[in-house]
């Protein structure tokens, strides 16, 4: 996928599809258990949980900025929505952002499609690696070429 700057090959589409639905089963799952607004005298796991989405919400927004094509910088920027909405969740609580949940599980959802888009879509062919090769795993029909 050449106009792909990180998801330009089939595998690192579909790993970053698998990633995708399995934050969306725990988004699905934030439906179940509601969270408290972090306070001072919160659990450290709670504490621990919030700097993890704060990293984890940079990485994302600094790959959507990073991105090239349309559709890859719109599939990075469907995740970084998620996870900054989880991330206001666990700072300020289901009391005041249980649309947070809703938000989250349709961000991924729309991520999911984006990236089952991506990963089928005839028009951006995504390079094939072949890992067989003796060379560490050249793109097919490049084989022969050396650098």
């Amino acid at each position: 996928m050449k106009s792909h700057r990180i998801l330009n090959t089939r595998k690192r589409v579909i790993v970053a599809l698998v990633h995708t639905v399995a934050f969306f089963g725990v988004a699905v799952l934030g439906f179940f258990f509601p969270v408290s607004p972090l306070r001072i005298g919160s659990p450290s796991s709670a504490w621990i949980i919030a700097g993890v989405y704060v990293i984890v919400s940079s990485v994302l927004l600094w790959l959507t900025a990073i991105s090239r094509g349309a559709v890859e910088r719109l599939y990075f920027a469907l995740v970084t929505v998620s996870a900054s909405f989880g991330l206001l969740r666990q700072l300020l609580g289901d009391p005041s952002m249980h649309v947070a949940v809703h938000v989250r599980v349709t961000m991924l959802a729309c991520a999911v499609v984006t990236g089952a888009w991506m990963l089928s879509s005839p028009a951006q062919s995504l390079e094939r690696i072949d890992v067989s090769c003796a060379a560490g795993g050249q793109i097919a029909g490049e084989q022969g070429k050396r650098p």
